[in-house]
């Protein structure tokens, strides 16, 4: 049937058509990010990764890479005295396992400090997961190469610095030329530039090396992501098709239905013996012609709303809190137009939440807040029911993978005893 329902509103709307099947992939389409979204603060998801943080200060950075010359020469100190020492019980087979492990011991521990200066200097944020004792190793024994040449270069930078002092004293007391303190002046900027470029580079490089170590690595992220993207397909085509069911299912079970009343009734008014009788019969199929333009109207509605085209986001809320039965008070700040697929689905995720709280919640208000935290859309709803939402039901479900889609997250909190809080956030970039 669903075929056919589709054919014969494309025949006579063929904009209708179009604008349902766009709706509807725009729509239905979360929870492991892997793209990082400036939002506004709020409870993370069970079981994703912590909450990116925003970059460091360049004074923590710059201090996070002095603190590593040391803790790479601790390293370095550790190889040369430890990896000595255990040498010979390396050597020897008997021996080799519990020289193996007081060996990982100590560079676990090593290995720790390494990951608290990255925490605390660059305000990274690690999942807990055991490193195998080979990447353990080849992570220390990386860090304080790489650590050493980064000390190296501090020390010419300073080098550096102490020169340029001498030179412009030089100058202020007169014992040296213009020229010649240009042409130093000249080689001085040519290696500060080489030395501010290798450190940018080697903090490039210890980044990269403890993401490949502690977290996800970018292998690891682009395997996530091209998951991300099966599901999200996966899930947008089985939207489509529910949303097509249901489409169908509504036209058939109601305002088909009504439309065979409908007929019945003018039929009867046709065949009517009395006048009375006709205007009767006739009052009732106008009656009922009015139920259907409602109800067909209220089908176009949830396959996609008019007015967000004609009247913007505001105005297709608005016609959300009149046709709901619980009071609903509206926080609407945005100064900027949004997208059209966000505005699509944060029309659906207020919708869909609402229609949850009436019907589930027994709820007495509802709140509505719609804001942007620079280029994220969050949408929060909240109602002071009874709780207990289902996030695995499927209407959140829906809202997750409507969500998702756009490469958002939902957060849902519904304790027992409520209040039930649904937080979609959706970026606009």
């Amino acid at each position: 049937m669903t075929g056919p329902v589709l054919t014969s509103i494309e025949r006579s709307c063929p904009g209708c058509a179009a604008r349902l099947v766009s709706a509807t992939v725009q729509g239905d389409s979360a929870d492991f990010t892997t793209r990082p979204l400036p939002t506004a603060p709020g409870p993370a998801q069970p079981g994703g990764e912590p909450p990116a943080t925003p970059p460091a200060a360049l004074p923590r950075r710059i201090a996070g890479l002095l603190v590593g010359c040391l803790t790479a020469l601790l390293g370095l100190l550790y190889f040369a005295v430890v990896g000595t020492l255990l040498g010979p019980f390396l050597l020897w087979p008997r021996t080799r396992r519990h020289a193996f492990v007081a060996l990982i011991a100590g560079a676990r521990r090593l290995t720790g400090l390494e990951r608290r200066r990255r925490s605390v200097f660059y305000g990274d944020r690690f999942p807990d997961r055991i490193v195998p004792d080979h990447r353990i190793l080849r992570y220390l024994a990386t860090r304080a190469y790489a650590g050493l040449i980064t000390g190296i270069v501090v020390g010419l930078l300073g080098f550096g610095i102490l020169l340029a002092g001498l030179l412009v004293a030089s100058l202020l007391r007169g014992t040296l030329g213009w020229q010649e303190m240009l042409t130093q002046g000249l080689l001085g900027g040519v290696l500060l530039f080489l030395d501010v470029q290798g450190l940018v580079s080697l903090e490039a490089f210890d980044t990269r090396l403890a993401r490949e170590n502690f977290g996800p690595s970018e292998r690891e992220l682009m395997q996530r992501r091209i998951d991300e993207l099966a599901t999200s397909r996966a899930a947008v085509l089985q939207a489509v098709d529910t949303e097509r069911r249901r489409i169908e299912r509504d036209l058939h079970d109601g305002v088909q239905q009504r439309l065979v009343a409908l007929a019945m009734l003018l039929g009867r008014a046709r065949r009517g013996r009395t006048p009375e009788q006709a205007d009767s019969l006739l009052e009732q199929a106008h009656r009922e012609s009015q139920e259907v333009v409602t109800e067909l109207r209220e089908v176009a509605w949830r396959v996609y709303p008019t007015a967000l085209d004609n009247l913007g986001l505001q105005e297709a809320l608005a016609g959300v809190s009149e046709r709901c039965s619980i009071p609903i008070r509206m926080d609407f700040a945005l100064s900027e137009p949004l997208p059209a697929s966000v505005e699509t689905a944060a029309y659906f995720v207020v919708s869909e939440a609402v229609t949850n709280a009436a019907k589930h919640s027994a709820a007495t208000e509802i709140l509505v807040s719609v804001r942007a935290y620079g280029p994220v859309l969050v949408v929060r709803i909240e109602d002071n029911g009874v709780g207990g939402a289902n996030p695995g039901g499927s209407g959140l479900t829906g809202l997750h993978t409507r969500v998702g889609a756009l490469d958002g997250r939902l957060h849902v909190h519904s304790p027992a005893g409520g209040p039930t809080t649904i937080t979609a956030e959706l970026p606009c970039a």
